[in-house]
């Protein structure tokens, strides 16, 4: 799973204008478009906390990824539900999830592409724009009501300026939190932490000497062995992105090429950082004392489970759904193993989490669509569905009284006792996601806080509860750039990220050493580092000028 930043999307301020303009210049776009002549099945009247039911039956077709830990199935209840409540029906394109974003690349590029294509992950759409193979979605989110309230409500508009591209639209609609959280950190065996006398680190320095501790007490294994790096290379991988928060700079699954230096008021290369070079010297010295597995940024997810099921280590990535899915499962052979998620260990940074978590992956909508003479009701159906409350419980829990009982708002919702997730009624026979296909990360994500918190177990409460008492950095500002930019950033942007993956993974396995950093930031230059920054800070200063 790849996983790269969460940013922002724009939207006018103060009252009526807000819900009408988000996304500075939309309403003015669509004025003169005729969409009445696009308004088959749609509702006439569709407002906040109506149920959208489609005024004929009709099928949108949807690009639809195929997680391996729940198989897509087309006779799932959520399927049937969803027909049955909104008189629409899916016609999927199913996609595994190992292969979805290069064939979704292939597909929209070719024009192939279903009209829905959910799961992306900003700036992902931004290699369409110019090809015109999707819509500026911020010209239609006026038929939007629940996605503007939640802009609106939970104060998104400044959160989210940098989806926003030079022509003043935005192209992608993003999950939105209430809230910022993080859940991603490390899994640690807690048995062999007893067993050797050890307390839960809480810096990144008490992992490494809890990593030379078990070393000690197991010298012919390496106590971390990792996962989530495949493809091989840094900029998909879980661990540099955890280190890079911790040390304040952009790695891995958090990966942007451009940092924003609060104290220089500039975008900055983030590979050519001091804080990036901390972030490899740390990776390193676990490597070269034989700490961590030098194969964890190379093998598969299947090889790094076996090596934490048998035995051979202690310490993986992981969040919630993973550590009672996957990592309890896996060590159930294991006499007296136990293992848990500790608090993401704190860096130079501090106690910090990112603001740009308030945002999920979102949803990108054919040019095609725009074609159809239900592309009003596809509008509605896809704000009902994603944004509205009643769609969001739909999507994540399902049906009230079958697979949950009890509500979210008042605190009493329950996960049904014959229902298993993530921890929640472990033992029982019918599982949320494999069974009845709700809570798929395709539909089920974004929401109120109380809604996030329905799906923790009291384990995981108390993580969060820790997690909440960080500081939340704000979001870097925006820095849209024109077509002709972003086609000369395109080119630069791979150059750079290929030449800092090659050789971010090269100074970790000692292949080439720290002492020629220099060399390397000289060979970025190379590469046109300083033309993109200047380019992007060039245009920083003009949104800044613009828009004030």
């Amino acid at each position: 799973m790849y996983q790269p930043t969460r940013r922002q999307l724009l939207a006018a301020a103060g009252g009526a204008a807000t819900l009408a303009l988000v996304g500075c210049g939309s309403g003015d776009d669509t004025e003169g478009q005729d969409l009445d002549a696009k308004r088959s099945g749609a509702m006439e009247k569709f407002n906040v906390g109506d149920q959208f039911k489609a005024a004929e039956p009709l099928t949108f077709p949807i690009m639809m990824l195929s997680n391996a830990a729940y198989p897509y199935k087309a006779d799932w209840q959520f399927f049937t539900e969803l027909a049955k409540l909104t008189n629409v029906k899916l016609e999927a394109t199913v996609v595994p999830g190992s292969d979805y974003n290069q064939k979704r690349s292939v597909m929209v590029s070719s024009g192939d592409a279903p009209l829905i294509i959910p799961k992306t992950y900003h700036p992902d759409e931004e290699q369409y724009i110019a090809g015109g193979a999707i819509l500026p979605v911020s010209d239609y989110v006026h038929l939007m009501p629940h996605y503007q309230d939640k802009v609106k409500k939970w104060n998104l508009q400044g959160n989210l300026d940098g989806f926003s591209q030079s022509d003043g639209k935005y192209y992608l609609l993003p999950g939105l939190h209430e809230d910022a959280w993080l859940d991603y950190t490390l899994a640690v065996r807690t048995d062999i932490l007893q067993k050797l006398g050890l307390s839960t680190p809480q810096t990144w320095d008490d992992v490494t000497n809890m990593l030379r501790a078990m070393k000690q007490a197991y010298p012919g294994q390496y106590p971390m062995s990792d996962r989530w790096s495949t493809p091989p290379e840094p900029g998909a991988n879980c661990l540099f992105g955890l280190l890079s928060s911790a040390y304040g700079t952009y790695a891995g699954w958090d990966w942007q090429n451009a940092y924003w230096d609060t104290s220089a008021s500039k975008f900055v290369f983030s590979g050519a950082m001091e804080q990036y070079k901390q972030v490899l010297q740390y990776l390193n010295t676990l490597v070269s004392e034989k700490l961590l597995d030098p194969e964890s940024f190379t093998q598969t997810d299947d090889n790094a489970r076996q090596k934490f099921a048998s035995g051979k280590s202690f310490v993986i990535c992981c969040n919630a759904q993973t550590l009672a899915n996957e990592l309890r499962k896996d060590i159930a052979k294991i006499p007296g193993a136990t293992v848990a998620k500790i608090p993401r260990p704190i860096g130079p940074a501090g106690a910090v989490k990112s603001g740009e978590t308030r945002l999920e992956n979102g949803i990108m909508i054919s040019k095609k669509a725009l074609e159809s003479k239900n592309f009003v009701a596809m509008m509605q159906f896809i704000d009902w569905l994603w944004y509205s409350d009643a769609g969001q419980m739909l999507a994540k829990w399902g049906i009230k009284d079958q697979t949950y009982t009890g509500s979210v708002d008042d605190g009493t919702f329950k996960l049904a006792q014959d229902v298993n997730w993530a921890g929640l009624n472990p033992s029982a026979a019918k599982h949320l996601q494999v069974d009845y296909g709700f809570f798929n990360g395709v539909f089920a994500y974004g929401g109120s806080t109380k809604f996030l918190n329905s799906q923790f177990t009291e384990e995981e409460k108390k993580f969060q509860e820790v997690m909440d008492q960080r500081k939340i950095l704000p979001v870097p500002p925006a820095h849209p750039l024109t077509a002709e930019e972003r086609e000369q950033a395109n080119l630069w942007e791979t150059a750079l990220t290929d030449h800092v993956n090659q050789n971010s993974l090269k100074f970790v396995l000692g292949q080439r050493p720290l002492g020629q950093w220099d060399a390397y930031v000289a060979e970025l230059k190379g590469k046109n580092m300083d033309q993109y920054l200047e380019m992007v800070n060039k245009a920083y200063d003009r949104f800044k000028k613009e828009r004030g």
